[in-house]
């Protein structure tokens, strides 16, 4: 465990919260500490919930720890099953509550309610938040569907009478735009004529869960949170999964003709959409303008692969860093940074991401609320494409990641933050006029008159100097004094996100070789040694 000023993920409980949270009928009672209940503000203040979450707290405090915590557990359990008449419950300690060892699974279960329990074992010193929302799925599921496995060997069968249906499995309370995936994906699988069975956990039951066999195969939206229990599922049932996850055209495409496959039905009339415009939009004269940029991107595993893939694909862009927090999967990360030749950064400090953010000086940043701060302090722009995210990220208008909405989503995002070609083109077009250059004070405000364009001053005629002064001249470094108005002019012609660093190369090539005035033929000189 690491004391931090910012943490990429909470610790497993809350995991298990945003579990808890999605789902209905279902209660979490958690052996926690008073300042513990903060968790709730995740939900009704960052995500707006307009209900608190599920949890009831034991809330116990210093002075009990000296008496029967236990029964504290026990009395807050009874308490809970007889307010709110869950279908199922599920059972655990906070990282604090840990260390007492109070047993609250042994407990719940000696209080013999007449609802299932599940016990989580989460460890709070060694595993997070994905963890635990994984864990605790898989054990919902493991209880709820165990029943119903078939024998060894049973092969499953499907009616053909009735159309295939499928379960999606992933989508949770607090995560970056789940409800508006969900919904993109939701639509693709009605154009293909499959049934949704079940979606899990977001606002499923414990009943629902017993029906997840049912589905002839599983979608995989959030392998960080449904990878167990989708592999428990093939295991138990014979459920193949549907892995592609759908963030971008290309592999909004790709997840559709699996998906087909799997169904046994026509692809066509998902593929053609014509809502699809980012792929457009990226070919288009003042997008073709952004080919090239360096971006690097940071985030949850899932989230940061198809991030790479669709701005190195689509977009035209190159990726110069890939890294996550999410070290249960960083192998896929570490298979994607060899596709564009980068080095992985695996790591849940922000403080190594910030120093490789800096080292790389990248055009575009996209990655988590962390990586936002990071960017705006150097000054570079940002996108957030993963959690963990801010109220902001939470909007009241449809903004899916996934399906050819969510692509065009994803354009509209990470572009603008870019300046357009059109844009940079006029800004240089009327650098030079009195009203519009850098030092020019908004007129529309009315904050003063324009200031005319600084420029560098002319140096003085050199004066001889004097022959017994001549060697004591020479040994002292060549300083650079200043760049005649033509270079300063051909400067500004330069692009603006590589002007500063050909004003330093420029500046480093005339000291090196005691040029003290920069001209014209200065620049180009240096351009022409910097260029070999």
């Amino acid at each position: 465990m690491q004391l931090t000023l910012w943490t990429y993920e909470g610790p497993p409980h809350i995991g298990a919260m945003r579990i808890a949270t999605a789902m209905r009928g279902l209660h979490y009672v958690l052996h926690a500490p008073q300042g513990d209940t903060y968790a709730d503000l995740l939900f009704t203040m960052i995500e707006r919930r307009n209900h608190r979450p599920p949890v009831t707290y034991t809330t116990f405090q210093a002075r009990d720890l000296g008496g029967d915590t236990a029964e504290l557990f026990k009395t807050a359990a009874r308490e809970a099953y007889a307010r709110f008449q869950p279908q199922a419950r599920i059972v655990g300690a906070s990282c604090t509550a840990e260390l007492i060892q109070d047993d609250p699974g042994g407990l719940a279960a000696a209080l013999d309610l007449p609802v299932p329990v599940v016990p989580l074992e989460l460890p709070a010193y060694q595993r997070k938040e994905n963890w635990g929302a994984s864990e605790t799925l898989y054990q919902l599921v493991r209880k709820m569907a165990g029943p119903s496995v078939p024998p060894p060997g049973t092969k499953p069968e499907r009616d053909p009478a009735r159309p295939a249906r499928c379960n999606i499995l992933g989508p949770t309370a607090l995560g970056f735009r789940h409800r508006d995936d969900l919904r993109e994906v939701r639509d693709l699988l009605q154009r293909l004529g499959v049934d949704v069975h079940v979606v899990a956990p977001l606002n499923a039951t414990p009943a629902d869960l017993a029906r997840l066999g049912e589905a002839d195969f599983n979608i995989l939206l959030y392998p960080e949170v449904a990878l167990l229990t989708a592999q428990w599922l093939q295991r138990s049932f014979g459920q193949p999964m549907v892995k592609t996850v759908p963030i971008g055209v290309g592999a909004t495409k790709a997840f559709i003709r699996e998906v087909a496959e799997l169904a046994g039905v026509d692809p066509a009339p998902a593929l053609d959409d014509p809502r699809s415009r980012s792929t457009w939009y990226a070919r288009s004269v003042d997008s073709t303008y952004l080919t090239g940029k360096r971006v690097f991107v940071f985030g949850d595993a899932t989230h940061a692969v198809a991030a790479a893939r669709v701005v190195s694909q689509e977009f035209g862009f190159q990726v110069v860093g890939i890294g996550t927090y999410s070290r249960e999967f960083a192998r896929e990360v570490r298979d994607a940074a060899k596709l564009y030749g980068v080095e992985p950064l695996i790591t849940d400090d922000y403080l190594e991401v910030e120093a490789k953010v800096a080292e790389l000086q990248p055009e575009l940043v996209l990655g988590t609320q962390m990586e936002r701060h990071i960017a705006k302090r150097l000054g570079i722009p940002c996108a957030l494409i993963s959690a963990p995210m801010h109220v902001q990220d939470f909007p009241a208008r449809h903004a899916p990641q996934m399906g050819f909405e969510g692509a065009n989503v994803l354009f509209d995002t990470w572009v603008h933050p870019l300046m357009m070609g059109l844009e940079e083109h006029l800004l240089t077009m009327f650098r030079g006029d009195f009203e519009f250059h850098d030092g020019a004070a908004a007129s529309h405000l009315g904050h003063g008159a324009a200031k005319p364009l600084p420029v560098a001053d002319t140096p003085a005629e050199p004066v001889a100097a004097a022959p017994e002064a001549a060697v004591a001249e020479a040994a002292q470094p060549i300083v650079v004094t200043g760049w005649a108005p033509e270079a300063q002019k051909e400067l500004q012609k330069i692009p603006f996100f590589v002007r500063g660093k050909a004003r330093r190369n420029t500046e480093r090539f005339a000291a090196e070789r005691g040029v003290s005035l920069i001209t014209v033929e200065t620049l180009y000189d240096a351009k022409a040694h910097f260029s070999r």
